[in-house]
Parts: C-alpha cells; sequence; structure tokens
C-alpha cells in the first residue's frame, strides 16, 4: 500500500490532484452547510466580525501560496517545476550561511561576497539556500499534511458519527468500541510506529494522522446526531415514511455540517502542530521535503554555533505561527457565528 501511495505522489498531477480535492471538499461543506437557514444567518453573523475576516484572509493567503508552490509546470529542460520556483528563479544561490540582508556569506575567517546581497531578505541555510523561499516552500507540505489529512479524517469521523448517533443498537456499540480501543493507545506512540513501520513520507504521515484525529470528530458528531434524533422535524419525517438514509443526507447531514466545517478549520492548525513536532522527532517529513518542522529540527544545531544563526529558526516558527494562530482565531469566530445563543 506504501508503495502505491508513494507512487501515486511521484507523479507530477498528484499534488495539483490532491489541491483540486481539497478544494472540493470546502466546496462541498460550503455547499450542504448553506441548505441550512441557520448556516445563512451563520455568515451574516460572520461577515460582521473584523477579526474572523482578517484570519479569513491570512489562511487564504497561506492557501494561494501553498497552491503557487503545489501547482506543476513544464520547464524547457523537459522535466517540471512549481510555479513559485518559476517566481524566484531569478534569486541565486549561495555557498553558504549569510545573514538577513548581508553583502557576504557568514564566516569568521574568510567571508565571501554574496551573488545577490540585497536578495537574501532573511538571509540563506547552511547550503546557501534562500531562507525566505524555504519557509514559502514549506506551505506546500503543510497544504498536503494538514488538507489531506482533514479529509480523510472528516469523512471517517463524520459518517462513522452520524451512523453511531442514528442507527444505534449494535452499531453505536461497534463505533464506540472501536474509538476506545483507538484512542487508548498515546497518540504520539502511534504516529510514530506507523511511521517506522510503513516509513517516512507525505502520504503515510497522513494516513497516521488521520488515523488518529478523526475520534475528536466522531464523538462530536455522535452526540449532536442523538440529539437531532430527537427533534420534531425528525420525528416527521420518519411519521412520513422516509427512508432513513433520505433522513441521514436531508435532515441530518447539513444539520452537523457546522460542526465539520469547524473542526476542519482548527484541525488544520493541529495537524500542522503535529507535522512540526514529528518533522522534530526526526519521523516527520521525508530528507529534503521544505517543511516548518525540518527548518525547526535543522535549526537545533544552529542555535550553539559561533556566530549565531537564528534567522531560519526564526522565519520557520513565524510562519507556523502566523497559520495555527489565523486558524485558531478563524476557527473562533465560526463557533461565535454559530452559537445558538446569538441566533
Amino acid at each position: 500500500m506504501r508503495a502505491a501511495l508513494d507512487k501515486f505522489f511521484d507523479h507530477w498531477w498528484a499534488q495539483d490532484a490532491v489541491f483540486v480535492l481539497i478544494l472540493a471538499v470546502l466546496a462541498t461543506l460550503l455547499r450542504l452547510g448553506f441548505r441550512n437557514e441557520t448556516w445563512r444567518r451563520a455568515g451574516g453573523r460572520f461577515r460582521r466580525d473584523k477579526v474572523g475576516i482578517a484570519a479569513l484572509i491570512v489562511a487564504c493567503i497561506y492557501l494561494v501560496i501553498g497552491a503557487l508552490e503545489t501547482i506543476q509546470l513544464p520547464d524547457s529542460s523537459g522535466g517540471r517545476h512549481s510555479v513559485l520556483q518559476a517566481m524566484t528563479s531569478g534569486i541565486p544561490k549561495e555557498r553558504r550561511y549569510s545573514k538577513p540582508l548581508a553583502t557576504h556569506t557568514l564566516s569568521a575567517t574568510n567571508p565571501e561576497p554574496l551573488v545577490g546581497p540585497s536578495k537574501h531578505l532573511l538571509g540563506t541555510t547552511e547550503t546557501g539556500e534562500d531562507t525566505l523561499i524555504l519557509a514559502l516552500r514549506a506551505f506546500r507540505t503543510a497544504l498536503i499534511i494538514g488538507g489531506l489529512t482533514s479529509v480523510l479524517y472528516i469523512i471517517v469521523g463524520t459518517l462513522l458519527g452520524i451512523l453511531s448517533g442514528f442507527f444505534r443498537g449494535w452499531v453505536d456499540d461497534t463505533v464506540q468500541y472501536l474509538y476506545t480501543v483507538v484512542a487508548s493507545v498515546p497518540e504520539i506512540l502511534l504516529l510514530v510506529a506507523i511511521i517506522i513501520v510503513f516509513g517516512k513520507s507525505l502520504p503515510t504521515m497522513c494516513l497516521a494522522l488521520s488515523m488518529t484525529s478523526w475520534i475528536g470528530l466522531c464523538r462530536l458528531i455522535r452526540g449532536e446526531t442523538l440529539r437531532i434524533s430527537e427533534r420534531q422535524f425528525i420525528m416527521a419525517a420518519r411519521s412520513l415514511g422516509q427512508s432513513r438514509w433520505k433522513i441521514v443526507m436531508r435532515h441530518i447531514l447539513p444539520n452537523v455540517m457546522h460542526l465539520v466545517l469547524i473542526s476542519f478549520v482548527v484541525g488544520f492548525s493541529g495537524l500542522v502542530r503535529a507535522e512540526a513536532i514529528l518533522s522534530y522527532l526526526g519521523v516527520g517529513s521525508p530528507v529534503g521535503t521544505p517543511s516548518w518542522g525540518a527548518m525547526i529540527d535543522g535549526a537545533r544545531n544552529e542555535m550553539s554555533r559561533d556566530p549565531f544563526v537564528w534567522w531560519n529558526i526564526t522565519a520557520a516558527t513565524a510562519a507556523l505561527l502566523g497559520l495555527v494562530l489565523a486558524l485558531n482565531l478563524l476557527g473562533d469566530a465560526l463557533r461565535r457565528a454559530f452559537d445558538p445563543k446569538r441566533s
């Protein structure tokens, strides 16, 4: 299975397909949600939330930059490169470290003039790569890890939660037993074990994170489904002879989609943090894959060298903090918009 996933991701169009899939899931969430009057009222409240709008704009900027690194274009040599690489192809690569806006490499004995002294706004890495470009390229890894994993666990968590809460009986018992068993294993140990067994790769990491992330959403959807199932409009639908699956698709699913949307936004930030933690532990993104976790991990040795190299860890931390903060603020704004006490 791992070999098949790795082979799929080796195709140039695979990353584009992942990006399209993420957008399709978001569009589906919004389409299903806005069939509900509650969503339309929440949309009006959200548009008046300045903090939520600002967080949404920042999140969209991250999404656009990640898309620029994800979408592949052909080049003159017959290979392919991302749109972001094409846009930054004019920025030269140096031979070693350089400070932000420096004119020479960072060397106490033999500093060398830079090829592009005014272009490295955040300095360069040990191999001479521009730190700003490397941090921007890591947006793609965050997009794939957060987006693809969210798609996987949302499908599983929503489906099992609705089945458990609506059909009850042995279905409910089976689902509860399943997530109790998975939740009984410490999450970080389970993640590390899965990645070590199947090997380090982005598809493996997405599968590992999705296996531990669906539990919270499943419990949430199950509880909400139990509550909705007792409402009068569900009883009326049953008395009119509507089938169970029709009730689920027309009445249950639209009324839990706001929880799915909030879980998608907040869970996305948690998955990005998880990738950074796993990369710091050495079991995260594969070697050579730009990621904020790998940059932070590589900066451990830079913190103790002389002269002190601070810009690589600062760039990665700032980029990670910006995305996590924006998504958390956006999630809080969505909660406020959907708060029934404000209806």
